[in-house]
C-alpha cells in the first residue's frame, strides 16, 4: 500500500507560476512511473506529464514547454512546475505512481489539489 499526497495548488492569474508536490509514504524508486494527471469541470482525466524511474519524461502537448515534471528519490517527492498558465490548466492535477506488485502493475492515485487560473 503506498500513500500519494499531492498539495500545492491555488489561485493564479494568468501567465502565473505553480509548483505541485506529490508526497510517496516510501521510497519512489520502487515506482516505475510516476506522473500528474488532470481533470476538468465536465471533462475527463487526461495525462499531463510523466517521468519513469530513469528520469524520461513525457509531457501533453498542450503543456509542452511550460511545465516540468521532476522527482527528488531522496526525499519521495515528486514534482510538477507550471509557469505561464493559462485559464485552460485549471483543474484538479492529481499525482499517480506505478508499482510493480508480484505480477501485477498497481497503480496509486493522490486525492488530487485544485488549480484555479483566473484573473
Amino acid at each position: 500500500q503506498v500513500d500519494l499526497v499531492d498539495a500545492g495548488g491555488d489561485l493564479v492569474q494568468p501567465g502565473g507560476s505553480l509548483r505541485l508536490s506529490c508526497a510517496a509514504s516510501r521510497s519512489i524508486l520502487d515506482f516505475t512511473t510516476m506522473g500528474w494527471h488532470r481533470q476538468a469541470l465536465g471533462k475527463q482525466r487526461e495525462l499531463v506529464a510523466s517521468i519513469t524511474s530513469d528520469g524520461r519524461t513525457q509531457y501533453a502537448d498542450s503543456v509542452k514547454g511550460r511545465f516540468t515534471i521532476y522527482r527528488d528519490n531522496a526525499k519521495n517527492m515528486m514534482y510538477l512546475q507550471m509557469n505561464n498558465l493559462k485559464p485552460d490548466d485549471a483543474a484538479v492535477y492529481f499525482c499517480n505512481a506505478h508499482s510493480p506488485e508480484g505480477s501485477r502493475d498497481v497503480t496509486y492515485w493522490g486525492r488530487g489539489t485544485q488549480v484555479a487560473v483566473s484573473s
